[in-house]
């Protein structure tokens, strides 16, 4: 394996060793920037650990700049941070961490270690994985040659996850660590090797003592690979994500009842997750597949004679939307917003079929679902699982008609995004009276009126069954 580095990056280590030099101390590249660069994974954060002080071989590097970039430290943890110019990165920008070497000890009751300075042989003990210990020296006598205490390089070829030292020493020092060996074999596409995992297994309790940020951070990062059922189905099988996300869990399984089954519903999310991230990287459309059938289990029943059932999974679910954004420290705004609208809308299209696509539930569909409805009918496409392929052939070919349909009444009809030509503030102003359910009402009539197609949506047409409707409400215009 060998390292290439751009004009940007390869100047940037020659500042940086020029200037630890001019100080006497030792420098070196290490940890996630090695290990990508190595695997040609595009990288844009770079470690640099100093056997020395952090801090002011940070703000001789930056002087070493022009223009001269800000240098962002933090005394009590000995760190220091740049962003130097890179064209080749996607930020166009390098984002370069400095920090002294050091050694670890941890208590029991806490994964914030205590700290003390140590040699490069301490600071690379005290890495998480093999693949990440790797270091590049920055040094005038050995400049360029790559320190591999682990064998990281092997594990890197094997494609190979496995801890430094004592995996459930290693765990139970940092319990976040369990998670980013999932979140790893998801993103490189690595095996976790069979002793790590089962540390992984034993140890996995601790996690209680990591914040919810955390945690959350890692499972976003896992959300974000190219297959995120990978990561879901290691937490499931090494017993974490019972304890972060029971919900999820809780979908898991199949029961059978006088021959009836249901399929194992945390498999098909995870089918359906796949099946998004196949089309799109947005983090929020994919948490919406995470949810989509989240409220199966609270009204899962089985039926005699007919089988299983889960009526009302669709609103149940998106009830939960909410709850489990703040049990995330997820944002609770207009992306809470659009995941719950999804969850709660997922089976309305599915719903459609040739005899019953009329104008009116296209109307309704396109009014519920506004901006979003094409993030719908992406999610409705993948939560097509089944193995039979005459089933899938016959779903899609609806989708493909629903799409059709959609198309042509919005043209028609304008009503994504759509509000009613007549307000409440204008009815209230037309007929003199103050906010009531009488002002309600007819907006109701006049919604309900112009999405069943028994007026157009124009102003005038609105305003006329307004005022129809109003004289058996007993209410007249104002003179």
């Amino acid at each position: 394996m060998q390292i290439s580095c751009s004009e940007s990056e390869l100047s940037l280590f020659r500042k940086i060793g020029h200037a630890a030099a001019s100080m006497q101390v030792e420098a070196y590249v290490i940890g996630g920037f090695v290990r990508d660069k190595l695997i040609d994974r595009s990288t844009d954060d770079v470690d640099i650990v100093c056997i020395g002080n952090a801090i002011d071989l940070a703000h001789l590097v930056a002087a070493s700049f022009t223009p001269r970039p800000a240098v962002s430290f933090f005394k009590n943890f000995g760190t220091a941070h740049i962003r130097v110019p890179d064209p080749g990165t996607k930020t166009g920008m390098l984002d370069v961490e400095f920090v002294g070497a050091r050694k670890e000890s941890y208590r029991s009751a806490s994964r914030k270690p205590e700290v003390s300075a140590g040699s490069l042989k301490d600071d690379q003990n005290r890495r998480d994985f093999t693949i990440n210990a790797l270091a590049i020296s920055l040094n005038e006598e050995n400049y360029g040659q790559l320190l591999d205490p682990f064998n990281g390089l092997k594990d890197l070829a094997d494609r190979w996850i496995q801890t430094p030292l004592d995996p459930l020493a290693t765990f139970n020092d940092d319990p976040l660590r369990m998670l980013r060996a999932i979140r790893f074999a998801t993103q490189l596409g690595f095996r976790i090797n069979p002793e790590t995992f089962d540390a992984i297994r034993e140890d996995a309790p601790r996690i209680r003592i990591i914040s919810q940020e955390r945690i959350t951070e890692e499972i976003n990062k896992i959300i974000s690979a190219a297959k995120p059922s990978v990561g879901f189905d290691l937490l499931y099988q090494a017993g974490l994500l019972d304890i972060i996300f029971p919900k999820m869990t809780e979908l898991a399984g199949a029961e059978y009842i006088d021959g009836h089954g249901h399929k194992d519903n945390f498999y098909h999310t995870l089918q359906v997750l796949d099946n998004i991230s196949e089309n799109s990287d947005d983090l929020w459309l994919r948490w919406a597949a995470i949810l989509h059938d989240i409220g199966k289990p609270a009204t899962k029943k089985f039926e005699k004679g007919h089988g299983w059932t889960f009526h009302g999974h669709e609103v149940v679910g998106g009830r939960m939307v909410p709850k489990i954004f703040d049990q995330f420290k997820l944002p609770l705004n207009e992306k809470m917003r659009f995941v719950r609208k999804l969850v709660e809308l997922h089976l309305r299209p599915i719903g459609l079929n040739k005899e019953n696509i009329t104008d009116s539930a296209i109307r309704r569909l396109l009014f519920d679902a506004g901006e979003d409805i094409d993030s719908l009918m992406m999610l409705c496409e993948a939560d097509i699982t089944s193995k039979n392929k005459q089933k899938v052939k016959k779903y899609l070919e609806n989708f493909e008609l629903v799409r059709s349909r959609l198309a042509t009444v919005e043209e028609k009809d304008r009503i994504r995004n759509w509000q009613p030509p007549v307000t409440g503030e204008m009815i209230m102003e037309i007929f003199g009276i103050k906010p009531s359910r009488q002002v309600g009402d007819l907006k109701k009539m006049i919604r309900e009126a112009i999405l069943e197609g028994e007026i157009e949506n124009s102003y005038e047409a609105a305003f006329r069954f307004m005022m129809e409707k109003a004289i058996s409400m007993d209410l007249k215009p104002v003179k």
